[in-house]
């Protein structure tokens, strides 16, 4: 079957190396299997490999076919030439150090997720809409608020989140993720589509003694340290 010139030209657009490889494939054969991706390729993580095709703006359907051993296996091809996202063609653009700057001069150099403080080297830039749902403005000049700093730790923990959340997998509405607590932890009314609410604390000096206490409350009432605090409350 022929691609479709829009996504053809879409296509043409996409220098990422690992979006390029699966791109081509695509065009040439038509799709791409798990198999191809870690057998031909050496990506172990296909799920991550057609991610970044996405994350190109290039939408991609997954579906099943037989594997080399008889078993089902996952594969991709392109999707609806109509899903294609303006915004994201070319790919992400360089958050700049200018940006992590700003932030910083806005925030603090702080986690916005745990409100710890850290040094701004181990501060990480954050679409606070993940990049997959909005892409990046076409507009020359960013808005500083469509951004935050996180730690390495909470960025994983927002990833994994957003990774399972029915928004990002299939909704991908941004009016959704801008009520969600991953991107707004200062204001939210929910967390991953679930009605919940989140605390997070950092114990540190002398606080870890009643850190300590609460491990130890939590291993006699074999509880966690979270529902020994919430018994406080």
């Amino acid at each position: 079957m022929a691609t479709d010139p829009k996504l053809l030209e879409a296509a043409r657009k996409v220098t990422a190396h690992r979006a390029k490889v699966v791109i081509d494939h695509i065009i040439k054969h038509g799709y791409i299997t798990t198999e191809d991706l870690k057998d031909t390729y050496g990506y172990n993580h296909p799920p991550r490999a057609a991610g970044d095709v996405r994350d190109q703006g290039i939408p991609l359907d997954t579906f099943k076919v037989k594997g080399k051993d008889g078993r089902s296996i996952g594969a991709y091809r392109f999707g609806d030439p109509s899903q294609i996202e303006d915004g994201k063609l070319g790919g992400r653009k360089i958050l700049s150090k200018q940006l992590k700057k700003l932030l910083v001069e806005k925030y603090g150099a702080k986690c916005s997720i745990s409100s710890e403080r850290y040094d701004e080297l181990h501060l990480q830039i954050d679409h606070r809409i993940p990049y997959r749902i909005s892409g990046d403005s076409v507009e020359t000049e960013r808005n500083i608020d469509d951004f935050m700093l996180l730690s390495g730790a909470a960025q994983r923990q927002k990833s994994w989140a957003c990774e399972h959340c029915d928004n990002f997998i299939t909704i991908k509405k941004p009016e959704v993720c801008e009520q969600c607590y991953w991107a707004y932890p200062e204001k939210y009314t929910h967390i991953g589509m679930k009605q919940e609410r989140r605390v997070d604390l950092v114990f540190t000096g002398k606080e870890l003694e009643k850190h300590e206490k609460l491990e130890k409350i939590a291993a006699q009432n074999k509880t966690t340290i979270q529902e020994e605090i919430k018994k406080l409350i």
